[in-house]
């Protein structure tokens, strides 16, 4: 039985039921991570200074568009550029400790979602996919229409959209100059 008994009388009851606990899920996730990093006055530190850092470092470089820039203010933006860089590996290590219990739960409700879907389409595509896509779409389904949608693909599309999303409504999203991450882009003043 791969249908919740409410939703099982509609047509589209088992994209319902994905999306359902699309939204769970991601509210758990988003839960876990608030209990293990975004509460923590250590997180809250590091997003304070990288947001400190980014508006420094904007108004510094929109200041020197304007003017003629002079070595001293150049190395002030470099050391304020690479203190951004750092803070931002920093936090994004910060948050990998939560990323291992999350990517649990995904693979947990994955595995769920996958044994109860098992080769069953849930959706039908408004359009034909192509190659690539299609492979992820029509994954593990019977017959040739390439419209059938099975259950991964719809959960990692509703996942991605709603956690993303939730995280800009509860304000969780990376703070505007942590672009970086754990790799950054290498620096073209090197080379």
């Amino acid at each position: 039985m791969a249908t919740i008994p409410l939703f099982s009388s509609f047509r589209y009851s088992d994209s319902l039921t994905v999306l359902g606990i699309s939204v769970c899920t991601a509210v758990i996730c988003e839960a876990i991570s608030w209990v293990l990093i975004y509460r923590t006055n250590s997180y809250k530190t590091l997003r304070s200074s990288i947001d400190k850092a980014a508006k420094k470092l904007e108004t510094m470089k929109t200041d020197s568009s304007k003017i003629t820039v002079k070595k001293s203010k150049t190395k002030k933006i470099d050391r304020i550029e690479t203190s951004l860089k750092e803070s931002s590996r920093d936090l994004s290590l910060f948050k990998f400790k939560s990323g291992a219990v999350v990517a649990l739960v995904l693979f947990v409700v994955f595995g769920l979602l996958n044994s109860l879907f098992e080769g069953k389409v849930v959706a039908k595509l408004p359009f034909k996919p192509f190659g690539l896509v299609m492979k992820m779409s029509h994954r593990g389904l019977q017959g040739e229409d390439p419209t059938d949608c099975a259950m991964a693909f719809l959960y990692f599309l509703c996942s991605i959209s709603i956690r993303t999303n939730l995280q800009k409504f509860l304000g969780f999203s990376p703070p505007r100059g942590a672009g970086a991450g754990l790799f950054p882009m290498p620096d073209p003043k090197t080379n």
